[in-house]
């Protein structure tokens, strides 16, 4: 496995597998590697000839400078686990080489829209961070396909409405969220908890089993689930952040016409923000299928 820290030469690599017309597939990511992470590396294995990762904790989509300094940075044991994936090549740029000028003077990338609502509405900026940096690791590496976990949902959205209106020639994939035993979706940020917070948070998931428990059984009060969700996770001594149901294809409230719905999570178990979602379908062709079924 080859390890590049510097732009112009892991170009130069780069344009000698397309020269052999080998395709590429990338994994970005920000380190502490997990097997969600591993799983993408896997995935991007199936569909391309070379694997390409990039490590790099991106402090423009940082809000809190805390957040960014205490973000948990393992190269070591990251290289190793890669190494074992058969990844033939991993980015680990500095921020200096990504944002020469600095943030302030920085080109940003921003999605109408999507940047704002849900998190970024709460998130200010961070958004616009992340399309920025897949953006210029885009352009850097010039994948044939990219593959991004399905856990960060409005993130994965963002990325796919960013390649259409910027005419990149990428096929992002969206590989399923991986779960802990307990059903904890996998995240750096689990390494974060306490023992105890660690027992609690799965609490996370199982609340949103109910939720799409409830909205599958044809319950349309989303306001009054929500509340009942929110009281559910205090009652684990989890602290709600977000909850939204909405459609799964424009994040816009749900609609007669939406055949899929997506319940996006978020609380704070202690310090650590944990997030998870699902999407369900809520078509009436889907709910006559489940009646029908019911009935038999």
């Amino acid at each position: 496995m080859q390890t590049y820290t510097d732009i112009s030469a892991l170009r130069t690599q780069i344009k000698q597998y397309k020269r052999e017309g080998r395709t590429i597939g990338f994994v970005p990511t920000m380190g502490n590697l997990h097997e969600g992470h591993l799983t993408l590396v896997r995935k991007a294995k199936e569909l391309s000839d070379i694997v390409i990762v990039s490590i790099f904790v991106n402090p423009m989509q940082f809000e809190k400078a805390d957040d960014l300094t205490n973000y948990p940075r393992t190269l070591d044991e990251d290289l190793a686990k890669l190494t074992q994936e058969g990844v033939e090549l991993v980015f680990t740029p500095t921020p200096e080489m990504m944002y020469p000028e600095g943030l302030d003077k920085q080109t940003f990338v921003e999605v109408p829209g999507l940047s704002h609502m849900l998190e970024g509405s709460s998130r200010p900026g961070h958004f616009r961070g992340v399309a920025t940096i897949v953006t210029k690791l885009f352009h850097i590496v010039q994948p044939d396909i990219a593959c991004f976990g399905e856990k960060d949902y409005q993130q994965l959205a963002l990325i796919r409405q960013m390649v259409i209106d910027l005419c990149f020639d990428i096929e992002i994939v969206g590989v399923p969220t991986i779960r802990e035993v307990d059903g904890l979706a996998m995240s750096s940020r689990n390494n974060l908890l306490t023992l105890d917070e660690r027992q609690r948070a799965p609490v996370l998931a199982r609340t949103m089993r109910w939720i799409s428990s409830a909205v599958r059984g044809g319950r349309t009060d989303y306001d009054s689930i929500i509340e009942d969700a929110n009281d559910q996770l205090r009652a684990a001594d989890l602290e709600p952040d977000e909850i939204f149901i909405r459609d799964a294809r424009t994040l816009l409230p749900i609609n007669d016409n939406s055949k899929q719905a997506v319940i996006l999570m978020s609380a704070f178990m202690g310090k650590v923000r944990l997030i998870d979602n699902q999407v369900l379908d809520i078509s009436r062709e889907e709910k006559e299928h489940d009646n029908s079924e019911n009935d038999a």
